[in-house]
């Protein structure tokens, strides 16, 4: 069914900032004790305890970071979240509670704002965690969102990038690339409706891809299998960049070097597929298409037994010596050196 274009809209000004933060805030609940207040007073107040506190922030800028031609405002909502809770488990942490800041131009009404908190909230339920505050403004173009999440952890769990050690063995969590090919797919349909809008897209043979584009899923999960396989990383990080990128970023701050192997890459058969129809090269899209929000991470070689045969994690590599730099082994044996050439928010368009 089409959907009525003369609905109804109901103005934020109407509501005034006070008036818009108690109308999507009302029907977040409260998981964590260590959440003494949430959202309705100058700050939130929060148990200290004893475990160490874990703090990360990302904005998200619209016709930066995300189109709203193809980016359902649920999703996004949703996906703000992912994208902070995923750096704390990256850290080995667990998330308790996120704040939420949006700017947003008067072309969005009420029921908009009310469709990305939806999301919002779908990600708080779905990985227990309290919404506590943030903002509202305005803004003369378009839509920013900045969440902040808070987690803990106990100090002897704390993983950071800086531990890896020659010899440990490189491990990926699930697959790798297919967020970037759904994008790839979303934009093409874009300009296909662009020049025709009322051809409607078949997305049947590209559903995981999109769905790892526009609702990715954080990998909370990780910390517990590792746990339960008693195997504590050397250094973690998750995939945002791309794996290029965030390999590099290990590397760095370990001062240490690594050889990954080409044919130990994880994909989808999705991934494989689209890359033929695409012409793209598959490793080139699991080095530096990014937004996968898997966990990279090394164990020690004494733990090999532990995590070969588990089907969430890919062993694709091992740290080397810092001299001995950052090398792709391919599937025909020949070292290339790896480039980070995933995301750069900074970088000129």
């Amino acid at each position: 069914m089409l959907e009525d274009k003369n609905q109804s809209k109901t103005s934020l000004a109407e509501l005034g900032e006070f008036g818009l933060i108690n109308h999507i805030t009302k029907y977040f609940k409260v998981e964590h004790k260590s959440t003494v207040k949430a959202v309705g007073d100058d700050a939130a107040v929060l148990d200290a305890s004893e475990l160490q506190t874990l703090v990360t922030t990302d904005l998200l800028i619209e016709g930066v970071h995300f189109d709203l031609s193809y980016m359902p405002l649920k999703h996004l909502g949703y996906k703000a979240v992912m994208v902070n809770l995923s750096d704390v488990y990256a850290m080995n942490g667990k998330a308790e509670q996120i704040t939420v800041s949006i700017a947003v131009s008067n072309r969005f009404p009420l029921e908009a704002i009310e469709e990305l908190y939806a999301g919002i909230q779908l990600a708080c339920d779905t990985y227990k965690v309290d919404l506590v505050g943030g903002d509202t403004t305005s803004s003369t173009k378009g839509m920013l969102i900045s969440v902040t999440a808070i987690g803990k952890a106990d100090k002897e769990d704390i993983v950071y990038r800086s531990g890896a050690k020659e010899t440990d063995l490189i491990v990926v969590s699930g697959d790798l690339g297919a967020a970037y090919l759904g994008l790839q797919v979303l934009e093409r349909e874009k300009q296909v409706f662009k020049v025709d809008p009322n051809n409607q897209p078949d997305l049947d043979n590209y559903t995981y891809l999109i769905e790892r584009q526009l609702k990715p899923e954080a990998r909370k999960d990780i910390s517990g299998l590792l746990k339960e396989l008693e195997v504590k990383p050397t250094s973690m990080i998750d995939i945002s960049d791309g794996l290029s990128s965030e390999l590099f970023h290990i590397c760095t701050q370990s001062k240490v070097g690594c050889k990954i192997y080409e044919d130990k890459l994880p994909l989808d058969p999705q991934v494989i597929s689209t890359c033929e129809e695409f012409e793209l090269d598959s490793t080139m899209v699991a080095l530096s298409g990014g937004e996968d929000y898997e966990l990279l991470f090394t164990v020690p070689i004494s733990d090999f037994d532990k995590v070969k045969a588990n089907p969430n994690f890919s062993i694709i590599g091992h740290i080397t010596a810092e001299n001995q730099g950052l090398q792709l082994i391919t599937r025909a044996n020949q070292e290339i050196e790896l480039k980070a050439q995933g995301w750069n928010g900074l970088k000129n368009n």
